[in-house]
């Protein structure tokens, strides 16, 4: 059996929402070392577009306590962290565990979003 070696990682961003005053993150999960993750993402291999336009650097403060893990385990850890940095009021791009919750548009249809 091989050796659990997955691990959520946290990139800050140089926030892409103009006006929007809030710290930036994206969360992600790799089975690559996260620093040779990050340089992936920053020359475009495989990579988030946020990232590569305003990746600035890892937040190891957010991830370096989570040990790596399945992938399976990973996989939920991931949106975990990204929903808890979204609590604390930080911008997150990454994914999210929470249902989607419907909204209506100016026109009347309606549009996925998530809260």
């Amino acid at each position: 059996m091989k050796a659990p070696h997955h691990r959520v990682y946290v990139v800050r961003l140089r926030n892409p929402r103009r006006g929007d005053r809030r710290e930036a993150f994206y969360v992600g999960m790799t089975g690559l070392p996260i620093e040779e993750r990050f340089a992936n993402h920053k020359r475009g291999y495989k990579s988030a577009s946020v990232v590569t336009k305003y990746g600035v650097e890892l937040a190891p403060e957010w991830y370096e306590d989570i040990p790596a893990m399945p992938y399976s385990e990973a996989a939920l850890t991931e949106p975990a962290l990204a929903d808890e940095l979204r609590d604390r009021g930080y911008l997150v791009y990454g994914p999210t565990a929470r249902k989607a919750q419907p909204r209506r548009t100016l026109r009347g249809r309606r549009r996925t979003r998530f809260r």
